[in-house]
Formats: structure tokens, C-alpha cells, sequence
């Protein structure tokens, strides 16, 4: 889709560059995401896989050392990398009740409000994460089974977070100039579709 058909295609020239930019990065983000669900994925069966071998064959070692902690740090990262795109294509729970029936210009402005909202939680939640890795990476924390620097998979986090930080400052910028809030061609379709 180009950016003249898109849907940041009535901002102005140079602020429609940055929120396609923003677009892509959310894009990005899904994709991530996705990856990290696939590797939790094939680590869990990793796991069932040689649990059953090792009833099998004794010399086959019964578990993964590692499978539970990577499991969980492939979980939360999947959850940080996921929020951008699904904020973009509306895929989040939202209560529009209230916005369905008001006037768009009140619409417009309770947008505005709640995704201001937004950027300030989610830019307050960024700046923690960013503060706690930054403390692990400097003072060498390692996890306890598996001796992981905790700022590795903290960094997955705390990166999944900062580009749902930067989505809810377009999201704020489209709500105030009318952009539509949601794209649709990167929501993801569903089986029936």
C-alpha cells in the first residue's frame, strides 16, 4: 500500500513520513513477536519431545535446564513485541460504549485525551524498564539457573514497550488531526476470513 492510499495519507508530507515510519516499526514489532511465539513453541515441544525419549531411551536427558526460563522470557517478550501492531490495527480490548455515542468531534478529543493517557503510562512503564536493564547490565546480574545476563531478555522487553510507547504518540498525533486510529490492513485475519 503506498503512503498516498494509506492510512496516514491526509497527515501533512512530513509527518505522514514519520507515522508510516512508526507503521513499519510497528509492523516489525508483530513480527517479533511472532517469532518468539514460534521459538517458545518449538522449545515446549523440545521439551515434551525428550521427555518422552528419555522414557525411552535412558542415555536421553529427561529435560531442558533452560527450557522453563527461556520459555517464560520468549512469553513476555512475545506479549512487549505484540503491543505496537495490535495498538495500530485495533486489536486491543477497548470499552466503546461511551465513544460510540458521542458527537465525533467529542469522539476526536476523548481520543486525543486517552491515548495522551497512554503515552504517559506506557512512556513512564518504558523508562522504568529502561532504568531496571540498565541496572542489570551494569551490575552483571545473571539468572540463577542458567548464569543468562538478565539484561539480555530485559532488553527484548523493555525494547517491545518503547515501540508501543512511540505507536501511542502516533496513535495521539492521529486522533488530533482526524487521522483514522486504526489500520486495518495489518490487522490479522481470522480463520473464518
Amino acid at each position: 500500500m503506498s503512503a498516498r492510499s494509506g492510512a496516514n495519507a491526509g497527515a501533512p508530507q512530513p509527518l505522514r513520513a514519520v507515522l508510516d515510519g512508526i507503521d513499519k516499526l510497528s509492523r516489525l514489532d508483530g513480527w517479533l513477536g511472532a517469532a518468539c511465539l514460534a521459538a517458545l513453541t518449538c522449545l515446549m515441544l523440545a521439551e515434551v519431545a525428550l521427555r518422552a525419549l528419555s522414557d525411552i531411551f535412558p542415555a536421553v536427558p529427561a529435560d531442558i535446564p533452560v527450557a522453563w526460563e527461556y520459555s517464560s522470557y520468549l512469553m513476555a517478550a512475545a506479549f512487549t513485541f505484540g503491543a505496537a501492531m495490535t495498538l495500530r490495527a485495533g486489536g486491543h480490548i477497548r470499552v466503546t460504549l461511551v465513544l460510540a455515542r458521542v458527537s465525533p468531534p467529542v469522539r476526536r478529543w476523548l481520543e486525543t485525551a486517552l491515548a495522551a493517557l497512554g503515552v504517559g503510562f506506557t512512556g513512564f512503564l518504558a523508562h522504568a524498564l529502561v532504568n531496571f536493564t540498565w541496572r542489570s547490565y551494569s551490575s552483571d546480574q545473571v539468572s540463577l539457573s542458567s548464569a543468562t545476563p538478565l539484561w539480555i531478555p530485559q532488553s527484548f522487553i523493555t525494547f517491545g514497550v518503547c515501540l508501543l510507547v512511540i505507536q501511542f504518540v502516533a496513535r495521539f498525533i492521529q486522533a488530533a488531526l482526524g487521522l483514522p486510529l486504526e489500520d486495518l490492513a495489518m490487522k490479522a485475519a481470522s480463520v473464518a476470513e
